[in-house]
């Protein structure tokens, strides 16, 4: 088999509330746009919004996925979250335990 490390990302998202959050995960999922979203409660973000330092209590969304699925993910992402301008950022994956990235490839596109 070959390399398939080369075609997977995790993807960051942030929303406001573990709600909003289980609610794109579960459609990510359910569409094979993500293998997985893992949903991390309690994060602290500070940041420039508008001209102003905001202070927020949000969640992030840890997704696991291919590159290829990344722009539908994305376009996805920005159809249900409420944010205007949310956070979909995607970071290569180096390496990984072959079995888990097959697993993510095979549960995608």
């Amino acid at each position: 088999m070959a390399d398939i490390t080369s075609n997977e990302v995790v993807v960051f998202i942030t929303a406001p509330n573990e709600n909003e959050a289980a609610e794109i995960a579960r459609v990510l999922v359910e569409s094979r746009l993500a293998a997985c979203v893992n949903i991390v409660k309690n994060i602290r973000s500070i940041y420039s919004w508008e001209g102003n330092i905001e202070d927020e209590s949000e969640v992030l969304m840890v997704v696991k996925t291919t590159k290829d699925l990344f722009s539908s993910l994305a376009d996805k992402v920005k159809e249900l979250h409420t944010y205007d301008v949310p956070e979909i950022i995607a970071l290569p994956v180096v390496d990984g335990h072959q079995d888990y990235l097959k697993w993510i490839h095979d549960s995608t596109g």
